[in-house]
């Protein structure tokens, strides 16, 4: 019999499944790793860690399936996307912790690209913005602070590779050194309409091209693994970024079609089709894939915090085990006006703002366990519907139903509380792995087993959920949602709070001198603004207070308690 084997190599885990060409899942292994904190804002990786987790994965899901690597048909890798990695050429060893995606130690760095004004022209090229997120100041930082590192890579002696490109370099013993369009495009230095690695932009960034992994198709040959790996040669055929990887595998390849995956984090992408859409609203255009050398582009959304809003509830002895959340957050009709902003790492998409910090608020003495599980719970469907609603207007269409996949989407609460927060349905695959799967399909379309319609034809519908709450209900906990994001803009920001009250004729409490030459200009909130636009009633000259203030522009930095008419 022939199989496909995906493997999975995520945020907080490795995982490896085998799938049968029909994409029906026979086995699966995982195995978690670290995560490393060196600093507060700082998450690393072991690499090493991250190597031997998959490999073990791989080995273990074969013995649980009794299946032999002659077996399979192609090996299909998808991976957390910007998590940023430098090793030695020639032996191999890595040269410093993998820096993960949810890192934010070079959000100075952004900000000072920002105000040289170089971001329009990284957005035009990469379709990206200056954050934290992404693979390029990450790698920036390493060559900067790691002692000689720069003039080793400059040389040639050092490989640079996303998670992807680290697993086929040791699956291959060194031969591949290589990476596919959808993670490149998450670097900060490929360009979307060349597919390509863009010069202009790693010289603005002083990153040398000798790092650089070689881009292939994502259904293209990477090589076959080393025989004693797996106990044969796999071929590999399929390379996907986990978030394009579930929006392949729930058969969304079609534009206008669309998907949110919650894991540690949440990642909705909508199909674009055969061009790029350029965001103004704060989301990201990125390659959803390529088959044999033809990109699809998506437009996409990023909540940096999902399931990981759970996994703090855990943390701090409000829940043993994760799973306990949604007995304990229906024990409650709703949160008792208690408002959870899971901005642990800042916000994403459309806020984009580094210096967010996560928030609780409306705390009294009847608040329980269980209206602070629910608060977690809303808190992740209220970002969704953030993104939703900029994406919405981006693309001019109207969401008519949300796929769902990712650990949270077996939380049959959380998908309804999503439900009734967008106004849509959601719907549930049959299989709940669409990143594996959407991996091992890819390797499949590579290896010439199957074509893109039979992927298209894999995706079925396990459950759906309808939206039950009345339409004034929803606006209004959204409207105390906004003015909850508002209270936990900047909070990370040095010198943001002053102790002085805010409003007309006092200064704001998140300006800062330092900020003051800025993108806001003196005098002018102190948070970091994606454009030139303001709120709407920044530019009036009218304070918001009193009253639900109007969501802000995805490109506003506005506090939303200050008002300063003289720097409109």
């Amino acid at each position: 019999m022939a199989f496909l084997l995906a493997l999975d190599q995520g945020t907080t885990s490795s995982r490896a499944i085998l799938f049968t060409l029909e994409g029906r899942p026979v086995a699966v292994a995982k195995r978690e790793f670290r995560q490393l904190y060196p600093k507060p804002g700082w998450v690393e990786h072991d690499p090493l860690e991250i190597w031997e987790t998959t490999l073990s994965a791989a080995r273990e899901v074969l013995r649980r399936a009794g299946a032999e690597a002659g077996e399979v048909l192609a090996l299909g890798i998808t991976n957390q996307r910007e998590t940023t990695l430098l090793w030695d050429r020639k032996t191999g060893k890595p040269l410093h912790n993998a820096i993960v995606w949810q890192d934010r130690r070079t959000a100075p760095l952004c900000e000072a690209l920002r105000a040289k004004g170089l971001e329009p022209l990284f957005r035009e090229r990469t379709g990206l913005l200056f954050d934290p997120y992404f693979s390029g100041t990450k790698l920036v930082w390493l060559l900067e602070n790691v002692p000689g590192l720069k003039a080793r890579a400059e040389g040639g002696e050092v490989a640079f590779g996303t998670v992807d490109t680290w697993l086929i370099w040791n699956l291959t013993g060194g031969k591949v050194h290589a990476t596919d369009p959808t993670n490149a495009s998450r670097t900060l230095l490929f360009n979307l309409h060349t597919l390509a690695w863009d010069p202009e932009l790693l010289e603005a960034l002083g990153i040398p091209a000798a790092l650089l992994p070689e881009v292939r198709p994502s259904d293209g040959d990477f090589g076959e693994t080393l025989p004693g790996l797996l106990g044969a040669p796999v071929p590999i055929r399929g390379v996907l970024g986990d978030q394009q990887a579930a929006l392949f595998g729930q058969g969304a390849l079609g534009g206008g079609e669309g998907k949110c995956t919650y894991g540690t984090g949440a990642f909705l992408l909508l199909n674009t089709g055969k061009r790029p859409v350029l965001s103004e609203k704060g989301l990201l255009a990125t390659v959803a894939w390529s088959l044999g050398g033809r990109a699809t582009y998506a437009l996409e959304g990023s909540l940096f915090v999902a399931g990981a809003a759970v996994g703090w509830l855990k943390e701090v002895g409000l829940i043993r085990e994760s799973a306990e959340v949604e007995a304990l957050a229906a024990s409650v009709e709703d949160t008792g006006d208690v408002y959870f902003v899971p901005a642990f790492t800042g916000l994403g998409a459309p806020y984009w703002d580094p210096y967010a910090r996560g928030t609780l608020l409306g705390l009294t003495r009847g608040t329980s366990r269980a209206h602070l599980a629910r608060a977690a719970l809303e808190g992740v469907a209220f970002q969704v519907r953030d993104v939703v609603l900029a994406m919405e207007e981006e693309a001019g269409v109207r969401l008519k139903v949300l796929k769902a996949d990712g650990g949270m989407a077996q939380n049959r609460l959380f998908l309804k509380i999503q439900a009734d927060l967008l106004g849509v349905p959601v719907v549930v695959p049959e299989v709940t792995e669409t990143t594996a799967l959407g991996a091992a399909l890819m390797a499949g379309v590579g290896a010439g087993a199957l074509s893109p319609e039979d992927v298209a034809g894999r995706f079925r519908e396990a459950e759906r959920f309808l939206p039950t709450m009345p339409e004034g209900r929803r606006e209004a906990l959204y409207r105390r949602w906004r003015e909850a994001v508002e209270r936990a803009k900047g909070w990370a920001r040095e010198g943001a709070w002053t102790g002085k009250p805010a409003g007309r004729g006092g200064r704001c409490p998140l300006a800062s001198p330092s900020w003051g030459a800025g993108p806001g200009g003196p005098g002018s909130c102190g948070r970091p603004r994606l454009g030139a636009s303001r709120p709407l009633w920044w530019r009036r000259g009218t304070s918001p207070r009193g009253r639900a203030p109007a969501p802000p522009s995805s490109s506003t930095g506005g506090c939303g308690t200050w008002s300063s008419p003289s720097s409109a």
